[in-house]
Formats: structure tokens, sequence, C-alpha cells
């Protein structure tokens, strides 16, 4: 018999709600960031698909890549995002 898996359904959307608040407080986000201030994604990929979402809604935009500070990374590399602004509106 397989034990249940408990999957933290909620984390998608307080990860997308974290990277609009961050990028209004930041003038950048990664995706240190968001583990900085966000428990861990049940799934490995949740984050990256957080930023995707982020960025299809018209939130934030990739600006750039630089190297990670936390050590589970090991100085990989990063997507670099800032806010977005359209047309004197700002997400």
């Amino acid at each position: 018999m397989k034990a249940m898996v408990m999957e933290d359904d909620s984390w998608p959307e307080d990860a997308l709600n974290t990277i609009i608040g961050l990028s209004h407080m930041q003038t950048i986000v990664t995706a240190d960031d968001l583990s900085r201030e966000l428990r861990r994604p049940p799934v490995a990929n949740w984050a990256g698909q957080a930023f995707s979402r982020a960025r299809s809604l018209g939130y934030i935009e990739a600006v750039g890549y630089r190297t990670s500070t936390s050590k589970s990374r090991k100085n990989g590399v990063l997507r670099v995002w800032q806010r977005r602004i359209r047309e004197g509106i700002q997400s």
C-alpha cells in the first residue's frame, strides 16, 4: 500500500503573491529571494513555474542572470527579474 502524499496546494498562489510583493519592495527579484521568504515548494520545479506565471501575467520581466548565493545551489546561475512597468502603469 502506498503512503498518501500530502501536497501543499496553496504554495503556487502563495509564491505568486510573494513574487509580486518582492517586486514592489526590491529592484530585482530572484529565486533565492523567494526561497528566503517562503517555505520550500513541495515539487522542485514549482518555483520556476511561479516566476513563469508572474511573467505571463505581466507582473515581472527578465533582466538578466547572476550567480546564486544559496549554498544548496552551489553558485548556480539564476534568472534576475524586475517589476514590469507598462506605459506608465506599474504592475
